[in-house]
């Protein structure tokens, strides 16, 4: 069987930052599923990630908004509550084209865990920004009662920042591959999974976000994918990208790719992560990685559309 993963951007769920409800979401997410229609269709094994950052952001709002009634929403249980809503939204969307088109596929989310490092060294120095802005005097007694790292952010006030370890297991990779094996459409990894250590009695959930394309490349390694494509809001990757001389990439070697990376070439926090998910992707076996905007994933699979890193 023949395994693709698609990795979903942010932009394949809020594509207008007016426009956040659930029905303004779950309208980009039918458009983002009519992108996909060919893989749909195809004889490939689908895995489905996206990124959560914006939606974490409202439950935690939502979960401060609302301290006074009720306790405050841990971040690996926003994690999860994201993932089972954003999973639902794209199962609903799903789900319709397959009838629609009289496919005979079915589509399931799982809820992840994603085992990461206590000694992670980006524990001792946490930079991801997470949930509202708060006051500096919000900010002390938040630090002191529940042990957060507070920082003032872009002079707006001052918010949580978490650690973004590294991925090293994904705990359901095992039923996700049965999934995939009966013919099951899945949707996993959502937000780059939930993070947990492994402990001698099991697991334990930790405050900290992994990044959604290394854990998505992590997943598609383990479970032998062939095809790595991640949808995100440029149609090609770019060599010295909004410089004047930026040169879009219609394909590279993984070897290229190491050479453009360490030269800089790929922005932090947007497309250098893309960038070292695909090389890890292809340096454990994978086959192709495709990069590219949803409304050309069709022609990117036909090799028309987008940025291809082969080995």
């Amino acid at each position: 069987m023949k395994i693709a993963l698609v990795a979903l951007g942010g932009n394949s769920l809020i594509a207008d930052s007016s426009k956040i409800s659930f029905a303004d979401q779950y309208a980009t997410v039918k458009e983002t599923v009519r992108n996909l229609l060919e893989l749909i269709k195809s004889d490939y094994g689908l895995v489905i990630t996206h990124g959560n950052g914006p939606q974490v952001g409202f439950t935690l709002l939502r979960s401060h908004l609302a301290r006074n009634r009720l306790p405050e929403i841990p971040l690996d249980a926003a994690n999860a509550l994201t993932q089972a809503e954003i999973g639902y939204m794209i199962q609903l969307a799903i789900n319709n084209e397959l009838v629609q088109n009289r496919i005979n596929r079915s589509v399931t989310t799982v809820v992840t865990q994603v085992v990461v490092d206590k000694n992670d060294p980006s524990f001792q120095n946490p930079t991801k920004p997470i949930g509202p802005f708060y006051t500096k005097k919000e900010a002390s007694v938040l630090q002191k009662e529940l042990g957060w790292v507070l920082k003032e952010d872009a002079g707006r006030g001052f918010r949580r920042f978490v650690a973004s370890p590294k991925p090293l297991e994904i705990v359901e990779a095992k039923p996700i591959l049965t999934l995939l094996q009966a013919g099951v459409i899945v949707i996993a990894v959502g937000g780059g999974g939930i993070p947990v250590l492994k402990t001698n009695s099991g697991f334990k959930g930790i405050a900290a976000v992994i990044d959604k394309d290394l854990a998505s490349s992590l997943l598609a390694s383990t479970i032998g994918a062939e095809l790595f494509l991640i949808s995100t809001s440029v149609a090609k990757v770019f060599r010295n990208y909004n410089r004047p001389d930026q040169k879009p990439i219609d394909e590279m070697t993984v070897e290229e790719a190491k050479a453009l990376y360490q030269a800089g070439h790929f922005a932090v926090g947007s497309m250098a992560p893309k960038i070292e998910a695909a090389i890890s992707f292809l340096d454990k076996g994978g086959k192709l990685v495709i990069i590219t905007n949803p409304i050309n994933i069709a022609l990117a699979l036909k090799g028309d559309a987008g940025t291809r890193i082969v080995r």
